[in-house]
């Protein structure tokens, strides 16, 4: 750690004051340019630069988070709970650099992707509302605001259904799917807005922190804070893909571009998950009764009954893309099982599962793409032979489908090994066989796929076999970017583990 801290001294000083703003100005100012630029190069380029500095801005701010503690960065200088705040803290830091991490991962892949997926005419204003969800995704995690939280989850859903629209050029289903997406966002948002009102009608603030405040004075709060608590679940919930609110995911997974696939796999779900987290531990308190029933019965019971249901419905998917994509709803499931047993050891394996899953079906779908370029595949059975067609590209999709199952040295065991342990040590030894079932289910969906990519002989065309031919380099690299890490972290767990303790002390007034 002091070697990295010693990475804080290249920074300028302005970068890490006025950081928490700049994480937020750049990508929103950067989109509007990119709508208009003319040349599709120049708009990759340009984004490609703003999302590298977002992430050398994110990883450094979380530096000097671990360094220095929280962090507030005062709007206008007017300090909350009456002006808006920016906070930077234990919880929200390390989700920071996952945004900006997988978006620069996200623009590498989407260089040749695009090319293949999106209009020429429509390549700019690809990138413009791709920055924009970028923007509203951070926005949303680093904002100490409640309304504002609202504001930028509408910037980045409002941009992510037009990023999904636009898989029509490919495939004309992704229309519906966006419209579909587009109406339980709307009502997922609506829902979080109503709840909103009704925690301002409680605590006559809008600051999160002095949300909290005022109701541990009054105890909780009166039927009206209950009433916000739960619209504010229900809105995250369908935001978040929560069984069984998660009927807009399979769709806009498997028809949007690839790029925005591997980028709303790894991040959306991921920002709604720490709202959840951020309001329920930190705004509200287990502590009150209320909470305590929705986690137990809302959080753990739709969780676990999703990690069974749509890890049995992955089984039985055709398209690869709804495979993976039912599988995310069953990884959310997991995540909220952590949430919901409410100790620091389950909320902090809840959030390394966060942390690892991102990582893990961001390459995977990665993978899936670059076998849709060189082939147009994207059925389960036209997996055969890929392993000698395709052999670094499986290989990648091998090493990380293999951490979603949970094998040992990836990172998907360390974070299902953390979440059976805290299950244990709270008594709860039936998630602990719920874990090993649906674990179980993940090995027969991945392991199929498996067995026809290196068990079958490649497909024959005209008579003769499909000679190899590897996905390009600029796919291959973000790829194997995520496969490493995943092994990596398998392997050297320490520093994301110790993340995730971190945030879950702090949720729970431990640290």
């Amino acid at each position: 750690m002091p070697v990295m801290f010693s990475v804080l001294e290249l920074m300028p000083d302005w970068l890490l004051t006025h950081g928490p703003a700049f994480l937020m100005a750049l990508p929103l100012l950067m989109a509007a340019i990119m709508a208009v630029l003319p040349n599709k190069r120049v708009a990759w380029f340009t984004t490609f630069i703003v999302t590298s500095i977002l992430t050398i801005t994110a990883f450094a701010l979380a530096l000097y988070n671990a360094k220095v503690g929280t962090t507030i960065y005062k709007m206008g200088g007017w300090a909350p709970p009456h002006g808006i705040s920016l906070v930077i803290d234990a919880l929200n830091a390390p989700v920071l650099v996952l945004i900006a991490l997988m978006s620069l991962i996200t623009v590498v892949y989407a260089m040749p992707a695009t090319v293949a997926e999106i209009k020429p005419n429509k390549r700019a204003p690809f990138y413009a509302a791709f920055l924009l969800c970028v923007a509203g995704l951070l926005g949303m995690v680093i904002t100490g605001d409640a309304f504002n939280v609202f504001v930028f989850l509408e910037v980045s859903s409002i941009s992510t259904y037009v990023l999904v629209a636009m898989g029509a050029a490919r495939d004309r289903r992704a229309l519906s799917a966006a419209y579909n997406y587009l109406i339980l966002g709307s009502i997922g948002a609506t829902f979080f807005v109503i709840g909103i009102g009704f925690l301002y009608m409680e605590t006559g603030t809008l600051n999160m922190a002095d949300m909290a405040r005022i109701l541990a004075d009054l105890d909780g709060g009166s039927r009206v804070a209950k009433v916000a608590f739960a619209f504010i679940v229900i809105g995250l919930g369908l935001k978040l893909a929560m069984f069984p609110l998660h009927t807009w995911l399979p769709g806009a997974y498997a028809y949007a571009p690839t790029p925005v696939t591997v980028f709303l796999a790894s991040t959306a779900t991921k920002a709604a998950l720490y709202l959840l987290l951020r309001f329920t531990f930190f705004v509200f308190d287990p502590s009150y009764a209320y909470v305590a029933d929705g986690l137990l019965y809302i959080l753990v019971g739709m969780g676990v009954i999703g990690m069974v249901f749509a890890s049995l419905q992955a089984i039985f998917q055709t398209d690869a893309r709804r495979m993976l994509a039912f599988s995310s709803v069953a990884q959310v499931g997991y995540m909220l099982l952590g949430i919901g047993i409410a100790t620091t050891a389950s909320v902090a394996a809840g959030y390394l599962h966060l942390i690892n899953h991102a990582i893990i079906k961001g390459g995977l779908f990665i993978a899936l793409g670059a076998m849709w370029y060189r082939f147009g595949i994207t059925r389960t059975e036209d997996f055969q032979g890929l392993g000698k067609t395709m052999p670094l590209t499986m290989g990648a999709f091998t090493v990380l489908g293999l951490s979603l199952i949970g094998v040992p040295f990836t990172a998907g065991f360390v974070s299902k090994v953390n979440l059976a342990s805290a299950a244990a040590d709270a008594g709860w030894w039936w998630a602990v066989g719920i874990i090993m079932l649906t674990s179980i289910l993940a090995l027969v969906y991945i392991g199929r796929v498996l067995l026809l990519a290196y068990f079958q002989s490649p497909p024959q065309v005209n008579g003769e076999t499909v000679i190899r031919n590897e996905a390009p380099i600029m796919m291959l690299i973000p790829m194997w970017v995520c496969a490493l890490a995943s092994v990596f972290i398998g392997v050297k767990s320490d520093a994301v583990v110790g993340a995730s303790i971190r945030a879950a002390e702090l949720l729970l007034g431990a640290g």
